[in-house]
């Protein structure tokens, strides 16, 4: 985890954690980091029966892993949760986060074939294709407020308007030892 004395405060200074979290993120970081290489790779996070069992869990990876090379180093663990945090990030900061998980080839807006494609991971074979591509159809008619057959941030925003779904959005560090 590099310099283990100047690595909190900086990131305090970055993250909405103060440093005694940032130290109890750090012991739950290493207890997740099985095989002490310094990054948690996919298969350690899905070593927590918790997460087993979420089908968004690799998106939310993907965006945690900002230098894309596959794992997570500590940097980007605490930043990935600084966006989740009680008295972190605000409603729109979360919103954009929950937006990025269907935006998968991160131009600014949710296709039919993104939408398609993260409905699937979460209903899996719970539903027909058939039946999964017509609610993906009807959530693009309605959300689509300017007609261009994809979902821009702002539309997200307001289709997502009335929801509390951001409040979902949130963890209380303090709950983890």
């Amino acid at each position: 985890m590099g310099n283990e004395h100047s690595l909190p405060q900086n990131l305090a200074l970055t993250t909405q954690f103060s440093e005694e979290e940032l130290r109890r993120l750090g012991k739950r970081f290493k207890k997740l980091d099985i095989d002490k290489n310094g990054t948690i790779s996919i298969e350690e996070f899905m070593s927590l029966p918790e997460l087993q069992q979420n089908p968004l869990v690799r998106r939310v990876i993907d965006l945690f892993d900002t230098d894309r090379n596959g794992e997570i180093d500590f940097k980007e663990f605490v930043q990935g949760l600084s966006q989740f945090t009680v008295k972190g990030a605000d409603k729109e900061s979360k919103l954009k986060f929950a937006f990025k998980v269907y935006d998968i080839d991160q131009d600014g807006y949710i296709s039919n074939g993104e939408l398609f494609q993260v409905l699937k991971m979460m209903v899996g074979t719970n539903l027909k294709d058939i039946q999964l591509q017509q609610i993906v159809d009807k959530t693009i008619l309605i959300a689509d407020t300017d007609g261009d057959g994809k979902i821009s941030f702002e539309e997200f925003s307001a289709a997502t308007e009335d929801s509390d779904f951001h409040m979902k959005l949130t963890i209380d560090i303090n709950n983890y030892p």
